[in-house]
């Protein structure tokens, strides 16, 4: 297989965390733009992005990108692609879609069209009528944005979100990828202490633990793209090789998870045993009002409750005010609290001092950060 155009879809506000992982890689030649970072690279980047990138939903393969504003430009510019390049007699193509201000606006009538339009090039390729797509699966999307259409094939599937620890969750769980992601932008390193006083089922320490030993996110899962017969094993098996060479198993790390519930608690235990690393973070139930550290210099990250049901409101208010006075008292320390209350600084009581705005799901947040005073060099 020679070049590939591949895609690192990413959450919005994320696509700049998202390249400087793809760069670390080693991929240079990057394009950043809405939702996803693009870059041009061979076969053995498919795996290694999907088992590195912490903080990107998905891995595609970009087969094609054209105007069309009718279904006979959506039909005839996809039956041009080299679809038969890449998917094998008996692959199963199933095709799914969206449409943001675009004139064909069906989604359905639009995934009809690519599907129609790929077995027809698949046809002169293979000389056959029917394919029966018991094989190996691609999953091709459509996507059409101002009447630009773009062609994808999913490499990950599922999303890159699901690491394969999480056995149980508290109410209103972070995504593995923006607990991540808050890490990274937070710029927190192994060798700093680490405190998530809310730590619900443990995302935030855990995702810690793991980037702490340059654990590869990946690394205890599989991906679809691992059944093409278009991606030689080998690829596959050096990369997962780099994931064991890479990481650092035995650098020491300071985290902790604290949270009120027992139950709660014992969940982010379960969940960082299964990721491995429950041996890397001392959880305990403990009330917020008890948050201390011996250490002078540390990071707290956090995800508190949002109060999005009017009547959680009041509670969630006393909260922030209650954070405020006691992280307060840890006055050499940096604080990253993330948020839907558009009110957070005046119940914390004291002005950010740096904000940003990502999602969580479809909650548009913000993402506060207190910087403290820097540690000394040694």
């Amino acid at each position: 297989m020679s070049k590939l155009e591949i895609i690192a879809t990413a959450t919005f506000g994320l696509e700049a965390i998202v390249a400087r992982e793809v760069k670390d890689l080693g991929y240079e030649q990057v394009i950043v733009e809405n939702g996803k970072v693009t870059f041009t690279a061979d076969e053995s980047a498919v795996c290694r992005t999907n088992l590195w990138l912490r903080t990107a939903d998905r891995v595609r393969l970009k087969i094609g990108e054209f105007k069309a504003v009718t279904f006979d430009e959506l039909f005839e510019k996809t039956k041009a692609l080299p679809w038969p390049d890449l998917l094998p007699r008996d692959a199963g193509f199933p095709v799914d879609g969206k449409s943001v201000q675009s004139t064909l606006f069906s989604i359905s009538d639009s995934q009809a069209i690519v599907k129609k339009a790929v077995v027809e090039s698949m046809k002169r390729r293979y000389r056959t009528q029917w394919f029966e797509e018991n094989g190996p699966l691609y999953p091709i999307e459509v996507s059409l944005l101002k009447d630009t259409a773009t062609l994808t094939i999913d490499t990950s599937k599922p999303g890159l979100h699901k690491r394969g620890y999480r056995l149980a969750g508290s109410e209103a769980p972070l995504k593995e990828t923006l607990a991540a992601a808050l890490i990274l932008i937070a710029r927190w390193k192994p060798e700093i202490a680490l405190i998530d006083p809310l730590c619900g089922s443990g995302t935030i320490p855990i995702e810690a633990a793991m980037i702490g030993q340059n654990i590869a996110p990946g690394m205890n899962r599989t991906f679809i793209s691992e059944q093409w017969p278009t991606i030689p094993r080998d690829c596959w098996r050096e990369a997962r090789k780099e994931t064991h060479d890479r990481a650092d198993y035995n650098r020491n790390l300071d985290i902790s998870g604290t949270d009120i519930n027992s139950k709660i608690i014992d969940s982010a235990r379960k969940n960082a045993a299964e990721a491995g690393v429950d041996d890397l973070i001392h959880f305990q139930v403990r009330p917020l009002a008890d948050l201390s550290s011996k250490k002078k210099y540390g990071k707290v990250i956090c995800n508190p409750p949002y109060g999005q049901r009017l009547s959680e409101r009041k509670e969630v208010e006393k909260l922030y005010e209650q954070m405020g006075r006691i992280f307060n008292k840890l006055d050499t320390w940096s604080f990253y609290i993330i948020t839907a209350h558009e009110n957070f600084e005046s119940f914390f009581g004291k002005k950010a001092t740096k904000r940003r705005k990502l999602y969580h799901g479809n909650i548009k947040v913000q993402y506060y950060q207190y910087f403290g005073p820097p540690p000394p060099r040694l």
